[in-house]
């Protein structure tokens, strides 16, 4: 009640004070519904910068495992300028093509990560800019919201406010067991992560107005498993009326065996063996252990399709029960993050004809493997269309079963440097962030070129649900699934016909 009345008081004197003060936004005193904050300028334009605002209360203890609770108000101006913790996670290791700018701060790490940072150039609140809020990939088992590259001062210095989150992962966000489906009032259980997602959303939309931005212009925007949280949150009755604008970078939900979704028998049968095989008798003892111990735990925990949170994201498009946005979306040439085992001509074709049956023949003549050299190329284009078809398929049905428009991408330059993994999976998410100067490449003048009309392509469509404007080298066509023209993203932008439409078109017949 005292932290409640000391707000009070502030705005009331902030509302007796000239028109100039009263609309000032001040980096060392803005009001959210839980308490004042502070920032940090940054960068020559000023750029005022929140690290780590509080969105749920810490989920530890008894809010282990339950959906985000409130956060708890407080006294006085609490400091936002260091990096918050992010999720509990294994220590960052670079690995792949993914260097050091691409991976989380070392420390703080921590069970206790609800908070997300905000950056906004606006002079004052009334302002409106339009919003962006970023859902990290990783796999759902590790990233943050303060990776180098999602760095928002340059996106905040073209006129958005940049929104970036962390939520719950690995076992910690999405273990499913039938005890905790029985103590939830929605009864399920699993994807407490995904809740995050959504209360972070809520915040925004009840706080983004002190920061300069429009709570009824905000983008939802993700790459991998980002655009994976991106494409449920679409399809969720939960997260409706929260954003208006989607942006899913190399990820969605549509085909069947992802390896990051799973439906909610399986899901908490998996959690059950998982605590018999520790000796575990409850919940309450398995929230006991401490966070640790937890994460040493082996195995691979995502979404669940559970219709509670999230539905059956196909049918929900489908019966058009989804959120009807305008929606940016494409992947990469070269998303092929793993071929999985190895494998002969011989017996790539063996298991060719146990999945497609009658159509391996026709699978054959688009996935060819009649010698090692074919195989390999055969391998790159199904791993790229592991994230291409799920992105393509999107597209398709928001095209035919929604009301907006939607503008598909394909991204091609391959960064200078190396390790030369190819336009790889997370290439392009510097370049739409503006933040090449964080990463540690040669990049050349085509680079910058490519990253300033990525990212006025990227803050347009923020601001207007159309990344089209003026200055941009190509005008970026509206998708349409009868003639499907992409804009190519690399080392010229041009538009182009879709990359393997034979390929894509066959996994969509097999996949319906």
């Amino acid at each position: 009640m005292k932290t409640i009345l000391s707000i009070f008081l502030l705005a009331l004197a902030l509302s007796c004070s000239s028109p100039e003060v009263e609309n000032k936004l001040d980096v060392n005193s803005v009001i959210t519904d839980a308490g004042m904050v502070s920032g940090k300028l940054v960068g020559s334009d000023s750029v005022k910068t929140f690290m780590g605002i509080p969105f749920a209360a810490p989920p530890v203890g008894e809010f282990r495992w339950k959906a985000p609770q409130p956060v708890q108000s407080w006294e006085g101006i609490r400091e936002c300028v260091e990096n918050p913790a992010s999720a509990m996670q294994n220590p960052p290791v670079p690995f792949f093509a993914w260097s050091e700018e691409f991976l989380i701060p070392k420390e703080p790490i921590s069970e206790d990560c609800l908070y997300l940072n905000v950056w906004t150039a606006a002079e004052n609140p009334d302002e409106k800019r339009p919003v962006m809020v970023w859902i990290h990939g990783g796999g759902f088992s590790g990233g943050s919201g303060t990776v180098p590259l999602y760095d928002g001062e340059e996106l905040a210095k073209k006129g958005i406010v940049v929104v970036t989150i962390n939520y719950r992962l690995g076992i910690f966000g999405f273990l499913a067991h039938p005890e905790l489906t029985a103590e939830n009032p929605d009864q399920t259980s699993g994807n407490y992560g995904i809740l995050d997602q959504i209360a972070a959303l809520e915040w925004v939309k009840k706080n983004i107005t002190a920061f300069g931005g429009d709570p009824d212009n905000v983008t939802v925007a993700g790459q991998s498993a980002g655009a994976f949280a991106v494409n449920a949150l679409v399809a969720s009755t939960k997260a409706k009326g929260l954003f208006h604008k989607a942006i899913a970078q190399s990820g969605a939900m549509f085909n069947r065996g992802t390896g990051l979704v799973s439906g909610i028998k399986g899901a908490e049968e998996r959690g059950q063996e998982l605590t018999k095989g520790m000796g575990i008798e409850s919940i309450a003892a398995l929230r006991g252990i401490a966070a640790d111990s937890l994460l040493k735990i082996p195995g691979r925990f995502g979404p669940v399709v559970d219709g509670k949170v999230i539905p059956n994201v196909k049918e929900t498009f489908e019966n058009s029960a989804h959120s009807d946005v305008p929606l940016l979306t494409g992947w990469n040439a070269d998303d092929n993050v793993s071929f999985g085992p190895e494998v002969t001509p011989a017996q790539f074709k063996e298991n060719a004809k146990k999945q497609y049956g009658g159509r391996a023949g026709e699978y054959l003549q688009l996935f060819p493997a009649e010698n090692e050299v074919e195989l390999k190329e055969t391998q790159g284009i199904i791993s790229e269309l592991n994230f291409g078809f799920q992105n393509y398929t999107w597209a398709k049905m928001q095209t035919e079963k929604g009301q907006n428009d939607v503008y598909v991408y394909y991204f091609t330059r391959v960064p200078p440097g190396e390790p030369n993994y190819g336009a790889f999976h997370s290439a392009e998410f510097s370049y739409a962030f503006h933040t090449l100067n964080k990463w540690n490449r040669p990049f050349e003048k085509v680079d910058y070129e490519l990253e300033e009309n990525m990212s006025e392509y990227w803050v347009n469509f923020i601001k207007t649900g159309n990344p089209n404007g003026k200055g941009r080298p190509v005008q970026w066509p509206v998708f349409d699934p009868q003639n499907p023209m992409v804009l190519e993203l690399g080392t010229n932008i041009n538009v182009r016909n879709i990359p393997y439409w034979e390929q894509l078109k066959f996994l969509e017949e097999f996949n319906k």
